[in-house]
């Protein structure tokens, strides 16, 4: 009988680790080549041994990557933008993007599952770190929701940090199409992953998601939906409309919300986590996008440039409200031993956006000079 069972061939990095430094050092630009190549191998995992060569050596680069991000204490930027983008480029197979066919061949492949995971071990590792996790876990079922209400409180309108003030009140036309550059990346597929957790039982909760859902997909009409105002908003600049035209300007910081985003959402076990951040980011979002509406009205843009953050900021203050009362709390009744995931979703949902959001300022600034 023949056996199905898939084997990978035998690719051990080679080399000392100074010459592995040395060699890879500048070669995440060759190894995201490499693996963008695989991807569209057809019938990838049959094709490994053939592709022997090239799987090595993009191997060997991801290993010392991984070192580099999240095990040397360095943390270098470089190595967390090639992760973060060889990471993206196995999660967006996930969505459907209205392309050629073909190029979802190997969306099941065991190989590429085998990178992600290599990648993602590490990486949640690295991210958990920077939480107090054991303190969370403490907290019973009251502590918490009282902790998601005081949170909220702060969080629906906190003080101007130095980047929000830089965006109201300095930043140019320049940096404000730089800003909807790498916004766009969000923008235009507004809401998609979180498609994955919209199924299951029937309950208040799921109703809940279900309701942010429609108002982000403008309740089936497109020309309601969010990404087609951020569209309007690119058009405006004469600027590309399609999705991931701008892939090339966006941070790793922001690819690593989206990731683990779509690590929450694929994961039902991470279903509270995800709960949790979603509350952060429909609570946090109206105060991002009121800075963004004040500097295009200072910059005197036309309705059509700002249109998408009127209407966020409307909209999201009501999901903000809906998601704390009817989905955060409710799920921390619902799951008392497990509420304090709910929080942990919701500070590294902070954090991770904190760390965005100034990495996103630092590429305006960059562009502007």
């Amino acid at each position: 009988m023949q056996n199905n069972l898939l084997m990978f061939p035998d690719l051990k990095v080679k080399g000392n680790d100074n010459q592995i430094a040395q060699t890879t050092a500048t070669n995440y630009n060759n190894a995201e080549q490499q693996f963008i190549e695989l991807l569209a191998t057809e019938n990838l995992d049959n094709q490994l041994e053939e592709n022997a060569s090239k799987v090595w050596e993009f191997e060997q680069t991801l290993s010392i990557a991984i070192t580099a991000a999240y095990r040397n204490g360095c943390g270098d930027d470089v190595a967390h933008r090639f992760l973060q983008r060889i990471l993206y480029r196995i999660n967006r197979l996930k969505l459907f993007w209205y392309d050629d066919l073909r190029h979802y061949d190997n969306e099941r492949s065991l190989y590429l599952l085998s990178c992600r995971n290599k990648i993602e071990a590490a990486w949640q590792k690295w991210e958990l770190s920077q939480i107090n996790v054991s303190a969370l876990q403490q907290l019973n079922v009251t502590q918490v929701k009282q902790a998601l209400i005081e949170r909220a409180t702060v969080d629906v309108d906190p003080p101007l940090s130095p980047g929000s003030r830089y965006i109201r009140e300095e930043m140019s036309e320049a940096g404000y199409r730089h800003l909807l550059a790498i916004g766009s990346f969000d923008g235009l597929v507004e809401g998609s992953r979180m498609t994955f957790i919209l199924g299951g039982a029937a309950n208040e909760v799921q109703c809940t998601l279900v309701r942010v859902f429609l108002e982000e997909y403008g309740n089936g009409r497109l020309s309601r939906k969010h990404s087609t105002y951020f569209a309007q908003m690119l058009a405006e600049f004469g600027m590309n409309t399609a999705p991931e035209a701008y892939f090339d300007l966006v941070p790793w910081e922001v690819l690593a919300c989206d990731n683990h985003n779509f690590l929450t959402t694929e994961r039902k076990r991470y279903f509270l986590r995800y709960s949790g951040a979603l509350t952060y980011f429909e609570v946090a979002g109206p105060a991002a996008y009121r800075n963004y509406l004040t500097a295009a009205q200072r910059l005197g843009l036309s309705d059509a440039a700002m249109g998408y953050w009127e209407l966020h900021i409307r909209e999201d203050e009501r999901h903000g409200r809906w998601m704390l009362d009817d989905v955060a709390l409710a799920l921390a009744e619902q799951y008392p031993n497990d509420a304090w995931e709910l929080l942990l979703g919701y500070d590294q949902e902070k954090l991770m956006g904190d760390r965005a959001a100034k990495a996103v300022v630092y590429s305006i600034r960059a562009q502007e000079q």
